[in-house]
């Protein structure tokens, strides 16, 4: 079984990928299925968070490209900034994982924070969206250039 046991600043030969949801980006250790159906194993330093543009390496010349999975999203927006910022500090105190963008918030769906949210006075969908939340203030990673517009800035950090 393939072992990728650290992360590449270059995708130039990755011709596999690895799709996965935000939580099991987290995780460090773990056996995967790589998308083409072959198995590989994670042995990532502890606190390694993938996130979606990744390149994974190991021992072999062999590279996967880490894609970011659609999961159940919850977005509130508004085009009140005050009120997003209230939102983002309460999901905040609630140690929610948020991605941040322009007139809205997204975290993993729950009824519950929905409400919250709406109590607020946003506007709460639900959507099948690849999830890259903020990384966090004590973050001590990189921040990669080029990402995305709407995403999280890219960093890896100790969870």
């Amino acid at each position: 079984m393939e072992t990728f046991d650290r992360l590449l600043a270059d995708a130039g030969g990755a011709s596999r990928t690895l799709t996965l949801p935000f939580e099991r980006r987290r995780r460090s250790r773990q056996r995967v299925v790589l998308d083409d159906g072959s198995e590989a194993q994670l042995l990532l330093p502890r606190g390694t968070v993938l996130r979606d543009g990744d390149v994974l390496g190991g021992a072999g010349i062999r590279r996967a490209l880490v894609r970011a999975a659609a999961e159940e999203i919850s977005v509130a927006a508004s085009a009140d900034t005050a009120l997003l910022l209230r939102a983002a500090y309460h999901l905040g105190n609630r140690h929610v994982p948020v991605q941040i963008g322009s007139g809205w918030l997204r975290y993993g769906h729950d009824h519950v924070l929905d409400e919250l949210c709406r109590g607020l006075g946003l506007a709460v969908s639900v959507a099948r969206l690849p999830f890259e939340p903020e990384a966090g203030a004590y973050a001590g990673g990189h921040a990669h250039s080029g990402a995305h517009p709407g995403a999280a800035a890219h960093y890896h950090h100790a969870h």
